[in-house]
């Protein structure tokens, strides 16, 4: 069945193809670029396989790995239903930062397979994107394959959102006048995106994070808990409260949701003086802005038609072009930090209404890049 809108028009026949990058117009051409030529870019990578992100694409092409288990907020619509998003990722790395990017899609949930299949992929790639691969089975692949490979691995769901939030939080503290680290923050999700927030935050120095699921407060102990949450519980909620949602945001500062669902009003007007709420979830987001407006001071949305869109797009294409620029070997936290930093400095005078940059902002890519890179010099895992 052929579907008739503009949205559907532009999927026809896919959203990206292979492009030539040498003519091919003659017999010459044809030696050089295949045999006899390439014989002699070959055997000088086989001597020396650093040459290989020199003479080849791999050191600026990106995999955009999904097993399609956690699709948007489609969750798990499998790999071949997942292809338009993962073409989209592709298009998004080429268009914002000129990486060639590929989507691969895998017929398995598996995590041995996936890794197993990825690792085996790896000589392909100068970099490896994770994407929409649902929680907890994302922490395992991440962790398994960061050990596994000397380039860069990055599950954009958990940290091309938790560089995002911490950037528009920069901003967010500067415009309400507080300190970051003396923030009092609720992360409402346990999932990939807040287990992430709650990282990069304690990485930029916050102490005091909560972090609820469904069931409400993380707490050691808690009956029930996965391992990954009992981990998370031990790492957060300082006070050790107990209860729902409405007890960890009594008096906090700083709402971010992660994770569906709706708050209601008397548990956001609960919240202290000039909040910062930042509600995440697509398409519908956890608190509506007309309502945070009332109490808060900052609202940010995943949606560009409000203000302050928090979108993983200011982070991950500058994220990736630093790493490949200096073939760094990994993509450290002091690296995401560095890429907080540019986003949010890209904003120059923050405002309640600007807090991280447009998406379509020239700037963003090349600072984050330059933040990134200096910051894998800094950190040991340039190569060059």
């Amino acid at each position: 069945m052929i579907h008739d809108s503009p949205v559907f028009a532009l999927h026809h026949g896919g959203k990206i193809e292979t492009a030539l990058r040498r003519p091919l117009r003659s017999r010459a051409d044809l030696s050089l670029a295949y045999t006899p030529g390439v014989a002699e870019v070959s055997l000088a990578i086989a001597a020396d396989p650093h040459l290989l992100d020199v003479y080849t694409g791999r050191g600026n092409t990106v995999a955009v790995v999904s097993d399609g288990t956690a699709v948007l907020g489609l969750g798990d619509i499998g790999p071949g239903a997942a292809m338009p998003v993962m073409e989209g990722k592709a298009m998004l790395f080429k268009h914002f930062a000129g990486i060639d990017a590929v989507p691969i899609c895998l017929d398995t949930t598996d995590p041995d397979e996936i890794v197993d299949t990825v690792a085996r992929l790896a000589p392909t790639f100068g970099g490896i994107n994770l994407e929409d691969i649902s929680a907890p089975r994302c922490f395992d692949i991440e962790h398994r394959l960061r050990e596994r490979l000397d380039l860069p691995v990055f599950h954009d769901d958990q940290h091309g959102t938790a560089v995002v939030v911490l950037a528009a939080l920069r901003n967010a503290a500067r415009v309400t006048g507080r300190d970051l680290p003396g923030l009092r923050v609720v992360v409402a999700g346990a999932g990939a995106a807040g287990v992430a927030i709650a990282g990069i935050l304690a990485g930029a120095g916050l102490h005091d994070v909560v972090v609820c699921d469904s069931r409400g407060v993380l707490e050691p102990g808690r009956a029930g808990q996965n391992p990954h949450k009992e981990a998370l519980a031990g790492r957060t909620n300082p006070g050790r409260l107990s209860g729902g949602l409405d007890v960890a945001m009594a008096g906090a500062d700083v709402y971010i949701g992660v994770s569906g669902g709706r708050v209601p009003e008397p548990v956001v007007a609960s919240m202290a003086p000039g909040a910062i709420v930042f509600a995440l979830a697509n398409p519908t987001p956890e608190v509506h802005p007309d309502l945070a407006g009332r109490y808060a001071a900052v609202v940010g949305t995943g949606r560009s038609d409000f203000p302050n869109q928090i979108n993983n797009v200011l982070a991950f294409p500058g994220i990736f072009r630093g790493a490949l620029d200096v073939r760094a070997t990994a993509i450290t936290e002091g690296m995401k930090l560095a890429a907080a930093g540019a986003i949010a400095d890209c904003v120059v005078r923050p405002t309640a209404g600007e807090v991280v940059p447009s998406v379509f902002d020239e700037r963003v890519v090349g600072a984050v890049a330059a933040a990134v890179a200096g910051a894998a010099r800094a950190e040991g895992v340039a190569r060059v």
